[in-house]
């Protein structure tokens, strides 16, 4: 009888991609970023261990939504006090934290457990076309979603 083979934790190879989200639609860019993370992009993914790579994602201030959902998406959060209930617009939030868009995005594709949480710090994400991990000599990922929407 044959059994499956499943990778030991440490040797999963791990990898560095970056990605630039510029003119990308948002959704589209979440759920490619998402595969990788989890790492469904490779022959030895099982889906109870973290066999993903890490992902940096730039240009997050350029991100783009289609139709009216600059406006009319909203963000909300909550102080956990009575009352303490925040909403934004996608624009306002643009305007404030672009990151915290796409990383809302990505983490909402990601599994909701302990696996999720964990796959969900080898995302970094940042508003500019810098970032710090020179040192890691990640790889430029290349998503082929539909450029463009409403500005």
């Amino acid at each position: 009888m044959t059994k499956t083979y499943l990778t030991p934790p440490l040797e999963v190879e791990r990898s560095w991609y970056v990605v630039d989200a510029a003119d990308q639609r948002l959704g589209r860019l979440a759920t490619e970023v998402a595969k990788v993370l989890r790492g469904k992009n490779k022959p030895n993914y099982a889906p109870h261990m973290d066999t993903g790579d890490f992902v940096v994602i730039i240009n997050a201030d350029k991100v783009v939504v289609t139709g009216k959902k600059r406006f009319q998406k909203v963000y909300r959060r909550h102080s956990g006090r009575p009352g303490g209930m925040k909403t934004e617009t996608f624009e306002q939030l643009q305007n404030r934290i672009p990151e915290r868009i796409v990383e809302k995005a990505v983490k909402g594709m990601l599994p909701k457990n302990a696996l999720g949480r964990k796959l969900f710090t080898k995302l970094n994400v940042y508003a500019g076309p810098d970032h710090p991990h020179q040192a890691q000599q990640p790889e430029t990922l290349t998503i082929n979603t539909i450029p463009g929407g409403t500005r």
